[in-house]
């Protein structure tokens, strides 16, 4: 039996009625029991300078990298921004990436999910954030890869997923997820 593993959720979106924060969500609810997720909030952490990384590095900084440090796994979802990953979530990587040779990411396993209005499914965001994690040592879960297209209507008024076929997909990607977490766990 596989032990419950805390995993961090981030969310590359802001805004209220994210897109990508409903997928987040569904995906949580199909998920194995085996895993405990939770949404670790990116908006309010101050944009990286190394200036400011000295010994009393800014309050936010600090609970996130712990936040970090304390779980299993991350699950990354991201919209596209400009055929990239947005800046909040870029800037959580690099804050938790520091200061240099302690990053709270190093060895955590990792999967990124990647959604958009449009068919493409923000296949260009999902692989920038991919090639950051190289760097950090994170071992990222390779298939089944999940770039949702047409995300805009596949939920109901009230932010439910309506879409039966994205519901199976999501659920196989979970447990898939749980066995990549079990599997690099320490």
């Amino acid at each position: 039996m596989m032990a419950t593993r805390k995993i961090a959720v981030l969310v590359g979106s802001l805004r209220k009625e994210s897109f990508t924060r409903k997928l987040a969500k569904s995906m949580m609810l199909v998920a194995p029991p085996t895993l405990e997720l939770e949404i670790v909030n990116i908006g309010e952490l101050p944009m990286y300078n190394q200036d400011i990384e000295t010994d009393n590095p800014p309050a936010r900084w600090t609970e996130f990298r712990e936040r970090i440090g304390a779980v299993d796994g991350v699950l990354f979802a991201t919209p596209e921004y400009n055929r990239s990953l947005p800046a909040v979530l870029k800037n959580a990587i690099d804050v938790g990436s520091r200061p240099y040779g302690h990053a709270a990411w190093t060895g955590k396993p990792c999967a990124v999910v990647s959604c958009s209005p449009g068919a493409l499914g923000a296949f260009g965001a999902n692989h920038a954030v991919r090639q950051c994690l190289v760097f950090l040592n994170m071992p990222c879960m390779q298939m089944p890869e999940a770039y949702i297209g047409g995300i805009a209507g596949k939920f109901d008024e009230a932010g439910n997923l309506n879409d039966e076929s994205l519901k199976g997909f999501l659920t196989q990607f979970m447990e898939c997820f749980a066995t990549w977490v079990e599997r690099h766990a320490d």
